[in-house]
């Protein structure tokens, strides 16, 4: 009963399992221990299946970060970086992991690699506000902001001394 209430399923339905092999003859047990048993079950097969695909584990990863489950966000991407280590979006959780823990440099880390990977990921940056405790420090500003000739239809001309004029 006590691995049903912490809903250790697994561990519950295990020990009804034992219970009735150990007792056929206790006819109330054996009905209250099936029906716990049969409960048992029942969420276990409904337990979601962890996620094994690199898509699957960002999606949860993500989903985990937005409900306030800082660990299992964070263990989910180093598990796609594992497989990975040029996974930006991966690298992108853990910026955002470590900048609501208030870890300014790991966050900066993070994000300043997601970027050099997805150039893209700076844009969504600005305005996360994961970020909010990184906006006032330079290098925050400094990563995210687009330079100059990735801006659309710039062309860089050579630069003409004040003779050439």
């Amino acid at each position: 009963m006590e691995a049903l209430q912490r809903h250790d399923y697994r561990q519950a339905a295990a020990a009804f399992r034992s219970l009735i092999e150990q007792h056929p003859s206790e006819g109330v047990l054996l009905d209250r221990a099936r029906v716990f048993l049969g409960r048992a079950e029942r969420e276990l097969s409904a337990r979601p299946v962890e996620p094994t695909t690199v898509e699957e584990r960002l999606t949860a990863a993500t989903a985990a970060l937005n409900n306030g489950d800082l660990e299992s966000a964070e263990s989910l991407a180093r598990t796609v970086l594992a497989d990975d280590p040029r996974q930006d979006l991966a690298l992108y959780l853990l910026a955002a992991l470590a900048a609501r823990r208030n870890s300014v440099e790991a966050a900066l880390s993070y994000l300043g690699q997601a970027i050099a990977i997805s150039p893209e990921a700076r844009a969504q940056a600005r305005f996360d506000p994961d970020f909010e405790i990184l906006r006032d420090t330079e290098a925050f500003r400094e990563l995210t902001e687009a330079p100059l000739s990735a801006a659309p239809g710039f062309v860089r001309r050579p630069r003409r001394g004040r003779g050439e004029r």
